[in-house]
């Protein structure tokens, strides 16, 4: 399912116009097939939630990852769901959160290559607040831990995701960067840490 331009254009009307960004991510045919196999209702997008509480950002690790290794939580809307509805969903089952979505920081176009095939895909970016603080996953089939992280993390996170073999993961590390460069909270942090 690919959102249509007139929705993406009411979630700027209500949450800010993204920045928008360009990927192009190698891929292993393990890699694809995994991304090729999440395209039910022919999906092609997920939305990633940077949920922030007291200058934290929540975080989940799936059964695969290794430990210490985390990312921001994301998920896929299904046909019909609002953005709302689905981002509350995502969150609160990645994470066990209930959050209240604030700015649409980033609108990522990447396209996973192997070899000779390729899958669009479009991720798109929000910011949100954490209504509550007790972080909990709640589908424990897909989330193993969830928790709070500092911004910097991050890096941390992102230098164990390029070292798997996993080029999806190679673009979530590439995503958090892209993110630091846009979130208020990566930013103060940046500015105190420079």
């Amino acid at each position: 399912m690919d959102i249509p331009a007139t929705t993406i254009e009411s979630w700027e009307a209500r949450y800010g116009t993204p920045v928008r960004w360009t990927h192009i991510q190698p891929v292993t045919p393990d890699n694809y097939a995994i991304i090729r196999g999440s395209q039910r209702d022919g999906r092609a997008h997920d939305i990633t939630l940077y949920i922030a509480a007291d200058g934290r950002i929540a975080v989940i690790a799936k059964p695969v990852y290794p430990p210490g290794m985390f990312r921001a939580p994301s998920g896929g809307l299904t046909p019909g769901e609002s953005l709302e509805a689905g981002a509350s969903r995502e969150a609160y089952e990645e994470t066990g959160l209930r959050i209240r979505l604030a700015s649409y920081l980033l609108r990522v176009d990447v396209t996973f290559v192997e070899d000779t095939r390729r899958i669009d895909w479009c991720t798109h970016v929000f910011s949100a607040s954490a209504i509550d603080q007790k972080i909990a996953p709640v589908d424990h089939h897909e989330i193993r831990e969830a928790r709070w992280a500092l911004p910097s993390e991050f890096a941390a996170f992102g230098r164990m995701m390029r070292l798997t073999s996993h080029g999806g993961l190679h673009y979530r590390a590439a995503l958090h960067e892209q993110v630091a460069a846009v979130h208020p909270l990566f930013l103060q942090y940046q500015s105190a840490n420079p």
